[in-house]
C-alpha cells in the first residue's frame, strides 16, 4: 500500500463551498488504485470513502487511479493516514 496527503487550494465550488479548502488523504495499491480516501476541510468536516462507503450526498471514492510518479512528493507514512482515518 501507498499513502499520500495533498493540499487542495481551491474550494468545492458547490453548495458546500463554505467548508473551505481541503486536504486529500489517499491509500492506494501498487497500481495507484484508490482504496480509501479522506477529505479534511478547513471547517473541520471530514469525509471518508472506501469500498464499504463508496459515496454519499457530499461526494464519493474516486474511480481514477493516482499517477504514482506525480504523487510521489506527497507520500506519507501509513500511521499518519490511519490516525486521520480513526
Amino acid at each position: 500500500m501507498k499513502y499520500f496527503k495533498r493540499n487542495w487550494n481551491e474550494t468545492r465550488g458547490d453548495q458546500y463551498d463554505s467548508w473551505g479548502k481541503l486536504i486529500w488523504f489517499f491509500e492506494t495499491d501498487i497500481n495507484g488504485e484508490v482504496l480509501r480516501q479522506i477529505e479534511a476541510y478547513e471547517n473541520g468536516k471530514v469525509l471518508k470513502y472506501d469500498n464499504q462507503n463508496i459515496e454519499d450526498e457530499f461526494g464519493g471514492l474516486t474511480d481514477h487511479n493516482l499517477d504514482l510518479i506525480e504523487f510521489e512528493e506527497f507520500s506519507i507514512e501509513k500511521e499518519e493516514f490511519e490516525n486521520k482515518w480513526k
